[in-house]
């Protein structure tokens, strides 16, 4: 299923091919993310001109909307939204818990030098509730009941069909004590077993689906001794592949990847969960992440926010307004090729949808192209200069 091509001299970093039913995905490898079976206001054609490999989508969102059962029987997951490449679903853990706890995109990291176990957004409601066995959680979309187990996780995305799955986790965030994390990473570790025999049996009963990756979580917060408890001890279940998990301060990013890297076999994937900044991409590479997801992006660009070579800024400020010129002269996406600033300006002050159409495509391809640049120059030995020009230009 994989196969490493180039090592980065001196670290962990490297290239390969992951081999899905789908098709191919060179690595390193930027994945776009696509809750709902859709990259927000894009075609699935045009995430593939762009230069996307394969797109990730998020268990708990379609397990409410539409129904699991209903991609099934579409077809799986590419034929349901006419993407012909790879994809990727996450196990739903986090949507469960992050929805549950009241936070949207991500889990509350302000003031955590303060432990609380029972992290819960202001003013919200707890709508998840974690056992041994699963949890149970209310819709965030309309208060019904339902319950997430690693079985029921495993046949959620059995039926979604993606060519790569993701074990069911417990989400912790850097407010849990020392206690809890471990108490967490218990159960994470049970609950990746019992993935494991429900993947296999679910294999073994649905003859005739495509072969479906099962990649083990790696958690662990950032404690070095409980990540590398973590991956050490999910290595003997057999996963094809490992995501890395988890809230991760951004300066301890590289230090967590490379222990968790350090533990994992070489000869098998790793997927970094979440992760979409140019500066962390580079990090992530260095200490042997292959693969990473990340809305921000998309996200961004709906809020008129856009990458370039020299910066990332926003195109509804004043100074685009008569501004000519493209995003980034020096991006080949279709964007960049036909638009300017200007007319960007202009969409967004106008509340035009095909703004967020537009800088949606930038900024995926300017993250894909990133990538794909960094893995050519792990290739010919020119990754360290890569490097310090891109982060010297971008960052100033």
């Amino acid at each position: 299923m994989f196969t490493v091509h180039y090592q980065l001299n001196g670290a962990l970093g490297r290239t390969g091919t992951i081999s899905t039913p789908h098709g191919d995905i060179q690595t390193p490898a930027f994945i776009p993310v696509g809750t709902r079976a859709t990259v927000k206001s894009v075609l699935p054609e045009a995430m593939k001109d762009l230069g996307a490999q394969a797109l990730l989508a998020n268990a708990y969102h379609l397990y409410l909307q539409p129904g699991a059962d209903i991609i099934d029987t579409a077809g799986g997951l590419g034929t349901f939204m006419n993407w012909p490449g790879p994809t990727f679903t996450d196990s739903g853990g986090f949507q469960v818990l992050s929805l549950g706890a009241g936070f949207k995109k991500t889990l509350s990291m302000d003031s955590h030098s303060v432990q609380a176990d029972d992290v819960i957004a202001p003013g919200k409601e707890r709508l998840a509730h974690i056992d041994d066995d699963g949890v149970t959680f209310k819709s965030h979309i309309n208060g019904s009941k339902h319950r997430f187990t690693p079985e029921i996780s495993m046949q959620i995305q059995h039926q979604l069909g993606a060519d790569i799955i993701f074990a069911f986790d417990e989400l912790t965030t850097l407010m849990n004590s020392r206690s809890y994390q471990e108490e967490a990473l218990a159960r994470t570790q049970n609950w990746a077993e019992r993935c494991v025999i429900e993947h296999r049996r679910l294999t073994d009963e649905r003859t005739g689906k495509p072969h479906q990756a099962l990649f083990g979580v790696v958690q662990g917060a950032q404690y070095e001794d409980l990540r590398r408890k973590a991956a050490s001890e999910l290595v003997p279940l057999g996963f094809d592949g490992f995501g890395i998990g988890g809230a991760i301060e951004k300066e301890n990013l590289g230090t967590i990847v490379r222990w968790v890297n350090e533990e994992l076999p070489v000869d098998k994937p790793r997927h970094l969960l979440g992760i979409g900044e140019p500066d962390d991409l580079f990090t992530a590479v260095e200490n042997g992440a292959d693969t990473f997801d990340c809305v921000g992006p998309s996200r961004v660009a709906r809020s008129s926010r856009v990458y370039a070579m020299t910066g990332r800024y926003n195109i509804n400020v004043a100074a685009s307004r008569r501004d000519f010129n493209p995003i980034d002269p020096e991006c080949d996406c279709y964007t960049c090729g036909h638009y300017t600033k200007a007319y960007l300006h202009h969409l967004f002050k106008t509340n035009e949808m095909i703004g967020a159409t537009l800088c949606t495509i930038h900024n995926e391809r300017f993250m894909v192209r990133l990538v794909d640049q960094m893995r050519a120059a792990i290739s010919n030995g020119t990754f360290t200069d890569f490097k310090q020009d891109f982060l010297r230009r971008h960052y100033g």
